[in-house]
């Protein structure tokens, strides 16, 4: 996969337009979302590298994670430190935080899902069924579960992914991912989603497919 391919995905994700309930942070509207389209085609790059067979498909990012950041499933602070267990995210790469990161609580959902694949040993890809931060309309500091519709505008963007990356497996984290890939006409397994007290059970679920 060329990075023009990365750079082509990226800006057709960007020229999604926002809505009352649905920021696409993104968008060419806004200066700082530059930072943030920088940052995914560097995931996307880093991950190129790292020929990964399976994509774990999340719900939406959450306004203290991809909504600030611009890469799935990571907060604020796996930007300012040193790089994973895999090599991701560390200092010199060129990952940068716009300036309406500073004073943003770190999502935790992004740090339990980082945990449990270092303790796992295992680097997927990472997307979400609506990669784009819903909300509360008037409530832009908030996290709306996607709706269907939301969902299916997505679908376009993870199916790609798939293409471009060669995935051989699909894999729902959670109800939402796993309705949404049922829709697209894909059986696919689900593991529970580490959100809401969700590590133990995201984990065993991960473990179960991997020793298949």
């Amino acid at each position: 996969m060329a990075e023009t391919a990365l750079g082509a995905f990226v800006e057709r994700l960007s020229a999604v337009p926002s809505g009352p309930g649905r920021n696409n942070f993104l968008g060419h509207s806004a200066p700082a979302n530059a930072q943030r389209r920088h940052n995914l085609e560097l995931y996307l790059a880093e991950m190129q590298e790292r020929s990964p067979q399976m994509l774990l498909l999340g719900e939406a990012p959450g306004f203290r994670g991809m909504r600030i950041t611009g890469v799935p499933f990571t907060n604020r602070t796996m930007f300012q430190g040193q790089a994973n267990s895999f090599g991701l995210f560390g200092p010199g790469k060129g990952y940068t935080l716009p300036e309406d990161a500073a004073g943003v609580a770190a999502e935790p959902t992004a740090t339990v899902m980082w945990e449990v694949l270092a303790e796992l040993q295992f680097l997927p890809l990472l997307w979400s069924a609506c990669p784009w931060h819903t909300h509360v309309p008037g409530r832009p500091q908030s996290n709306r579960t996607p709706t269907a519709a939301e969902a299916k505008l997505g679908t376009p963007f993870w199916q790609q992914l798939v293409e471009l990356f060669g995935i051989e497996t699909v894999v729902a984290v959670g109800n939402v991912a796993h309705r949404s890939l049922l829709r697209s006409g894909m059986e696919v397994r689900k593991v529970r989603h580490p959100s809401h007290g969700g590590r133990s059970g995201f984990k065993r679920g991960l473990e179960e497919l991997l020793a298949q």
